[in-house]
């Protein structure tokens, strides 16, 4: 009987050991995953990307272009889907970092520089190297500041702007026949771009916009008004939206530091 007992104790202590370790290692499996969805849809911006950069070796520039619009489109939404179903994870934020140098930092590098600026030589790849490195610097940024700063706001020019900006510049210029030395405007825009990324420049983030909130009726209207023009003139219409959110911070930061010098030497010469 003492035996028994003896038996019973000895037993449920190891199955009360099995069962903890079972739970922890249960908890510790479950951590070392990783969110299916979200990183899913970063995959599918990286692989456009990609694609895009292999379109550019091949010289279909057009579909190397439109390629870094939909990684674009697809950066967009796997940060939403993944704060819409709270599947945030440390893992997501840096491989879509990962995700964002290749389709937003070396894919638009690398159209820009052999559709343009190929035949400039070392010029021509310098240029294009201020643009990578400023893409690479503000990603790095981003990581270190995503919990606290980058709320709503983003301290320096996005890089899916910024390739944005880069692919409908290009595209402006070569398909519409724009009266501009196509060579010296990506000259001037790429670096322009890279400095903007790195810059102390706040730019709206769009991480509180929502589709499902009561809006005004006028928002509406204007909102469908804009994807008419979108459908009839989507490059137009997406070089300006790109320009003008590229462009508009700047301009204010500008005029808002220059009006607080002019207040400031008011006050010293009263």
């Amino acid at each position: 009987m003492k035996n028994k007992q003896k038996y019973n104790i000895h037993f449920k202590h190891y199955k009360n050991k099995l069962t903890k370790t079972a739970d922890e290692f249960f908890v510790l499996s479950r951590n070392k995953g990783i969110y299916f969805f979200p990183n899913l849809i970063t995959s599918l911006s990286l692989f456009s990307g990609f694609y895009s950069i292999i379109n550019s070796i091949d010289g279909k520039f057009y579909i190397a272009g439109w390629l870094i619009v939909i990684s674009i489109l697809l950066d967009g939404l796997d940060g939403k889907v993944a704060r819409i179903t709270n599947t945030s994870s440390k893992f997501g934020i840096e491989y879509d970092s990962l995700s964002d140098l290749i389709a937003f930092g070396a894919a638009p590098s690398i159209l820009v520089y052999i559709w343009q600026l190929k035949n400039f030589g070392k010029i021509g790849w310098a240029l294009i190297f201020v643009y990578f490195i400023g893409a690479a610097l503000r990603l790095a940024r981003f990581n270190i500041q995503v919990n606290s700063v980058e709320n709503k706001k983003f301290t320096g020019l996005p890089s899916p702007a910024a390739a944005g900006m880069a692919v409908f510049s290009i595209f402006v210029i070569a398909y519409f026949k724009v009266a501009v030395n196509e060579h010296i405007a990506m000259m001037i825009i790429m670096p322009l771009l890279g400095l903007l990324m790195i810059s102390n420049i706040s730019y709206y983030a769009m991480k509180d916009l929502s589709f499902f909130k009561k809006r005004p009726f006028e928002i509406l209207a204007l909102a469908s008004l804009m994807v008419i023009i979108i459908i009839i003139k989507p490059v137009i219409m997406f070089f300006l939206i790109f320009f003008v959110y590229c462009f508009i911070s700047p301009l204010l930061y500008f005029y808002l530091n220059n009006g607080k010098i002019k207040v400031k030497n008011e006050d010293k010469d009263i």
